[in-house]
């Protein structure tokens, strides 16, 4: 049996809103750069390229683990950081917890 679906809201770079099925278990980098308007993910989840940088809402934030030191450094960095919405999406697994996460995919570097 494969992984459990839950949804994500994801507001695209435009501005459009698509809801879609994540897989529970599965990075939301994973999820995210399946779709045309997702995200790049050049380092493939490697945490060393931000080409997958997110905004979280912030009543999701309290659900997530804080960013560690390899994505912290990342960020902070990124022209369109937004403490503390802006996360890679790489470095987040998708639980149960999170089914309805709405999330904005951030500008390009």
């Amino acid at each position: 049996m494969g992984a459990s679906m839950a949804k994500m809201v994801v507001t695209d770079r435009d501005g459009n809103v698509h809801e879609v099925e994540g897989r529970i278990g599965v990075k939301l980098m994973e999820t995210l750069r399946e779709y045309d308007y997702g995200v790049t993910a050049i380092c493939g989840g490697l945490c060393s390229c931000a080409t997958c940088h997110i905004f979280i809402k912030p009543e999701w934030m309290p659900k997530l683990p804080a960013p560690q030191g390899d994505e912290k450094e990342l960020l902070v960095e990124l022209e369109h950081y937004d403490a503390p919405t802006s996360r890679l999406s790489c470095q987040v697994d998708f639980t149960e917890a999170l089914d309805g996460l709405e999330l904005k995919i951030a500008q390009d570097e």
